[in-house]
């Protein structure tokens, strides 16, 4: 029987790669479902990470959908320019509503998917048609935090809280800061990888007997400054940096036992971290989630500004192998210090199911109209 083309919106925050990370484990989950399904992706996120990260069908639309925290270094935020940038883009203006949802109303689009964009949410009503709201946090949540010391937040939390609300569908993803009893509850979403440790391995030229450390800040580059520590690191460790600088050429840059790699590399994220014996990195949902589906030992580095990085923490200890490394010890390189016990944990074996796959199922089961896929709410 010939199915014809079911398109979806997709509407993602650019805040890091991460929320990028998580959708597109979704969509490419549904496109394991439904060949046929089509993805109209609204992002400011770089059109290559969907090149890199997507085998179905899909176009792309660069669009602002969300404010999310003005970063001015992996670790810390502008007040002052968030809420600048809130103002300017809160709230939504009617004519832009009005434009995106003829857009894809043309599109023929029969869903709307928001990873925390609240924009998703207001074009889909608009349109007429139903809403997804993917999350682990929403913004009106984070921005709670910040009330004590900045009133002005106020009224886009109302603001956003109110749209949050009106999804039409709510999907929750482990670890959640909030739940909420009516939404689906499912594992961590992740990437899945796709090729053979070993061959990654191969062609970074590490020996297949020799630890692989993989250094990450995930999607906003950092400085490091401790690359002099690691090159004379004991041997026989090797260390990969992704973000390094987006001068290298895409296979990187080898200086000893370090390899450089930019943002946009020939290495496929989730195929390094399932290929090395440890991750170091800032905790973010995206790599604790790949860290946690491939079962790797985590050295993670919290965001003391950032209110849901203490519910990872919790996640992390509770559920995965780690060490916590604050972020002066990052920056200084005295966590390496720590690299030996880290190295020595071993692999965990994942029998959950990757909640790409369960939120998959529930979006493409409630698409077509038939029972909801039973699973246990939070």
């Amino acid at each position: 029987m010939m199915h014809p083309k079911v398109s979806i919106a997709y509407f993602i925050t650019s805040h890091g790669f991460g929320h990028a990370a998580r959708a597109a484990a979704v969509m490419s989950a549904m496109g394991a479902r439904w060949a046929f399904v089509h993805f109209e992706i609204f992002t400011e996120t770089p059109e290559w990470f969907f090149k890199d990260s997507l085998c179905v069908s899909y176009a792309y639309h660069s669009e602002k959908t969300d404010v999310g925290l003005v970063q001015t270094s992996p670790f810390c935020f502008d007040e002052r320019k968030t809420l600048d940038a809130l103002d300017a883009f809160l709230p939504f203006d009617k004519t832009r509503l009005s434009c995106l949802a003829d857009m894809v109303n043309r599109l023929n689009c029969l869903l709307i998917v928001c990873d925390i964009s609240p924009l998703g949410i207001a074009v889909a009503a608009q349109a007429g048609i139903a809403s997804v709201l993917v999350e682990n946090f929403t913004w009106d949540w984070i921005y709670a935090s910040y009330l004590s010391s900045n009133r002005r937040f106020d009224r886009h939390i109302q603001y956003l809280e109110n749209i949050f609300a009106s999804a039409d569908i709510h999907i929750q993803t482990v670890p959640v800061c909030l739940s909420k009893k009516s939404a689906l509850c499912v594992p961590p979403v992740s990437r899945k990888p796709g090729t053979p440790p070993s061959a990654i391995r191969n062609q970074l030229s590490v020996p297949p007997s020799d630890p692989l450390v993989l250094i990450t800040l995930g999607g906003i580059s950092g400085n490091h400054l401790f690359t002099d520590a690691l090159k004379t690191y004991r041997k026989p460790v090797y260390f990969v940096v992704p973000g390094a600088s987006p001068d290298l050429p895409a296979t990187g840059q080898k200086q000893g036992n370090i390899i450089f790699l930019p943002h946009h590399s020939g290495f496929y994220h989730p195929d390094l971290i399932a290929a090395t014996d440890a991750v170091v990195g800032k905790v973010g949902y995206s790599t604790l989630a790949e860290v946690h589906n491939a079962g790797v030992p985590f050295g993670y580095i919290p965001r003391s500004d950032f209110r849901e990085s203490g519910v990872f923490e919790s996640y992390i200890e509770k559920n995965m192998q780690g060490a916590r490394i604050s972020e002066p010890e990052f920056y200084s390189g005295s966590w390496l210090s720590q690299l030996p016990d880290l190295l020595s944990l071993p692999k965990r074996t994942v029998n959950a199911p990757n909640g790409a796959d369960v939120a998959a199922e529930y979006i493409c089961t409630r698409l077509a109209c038939e029972s909801i896929y039973p699973y246990k709410s939070c």
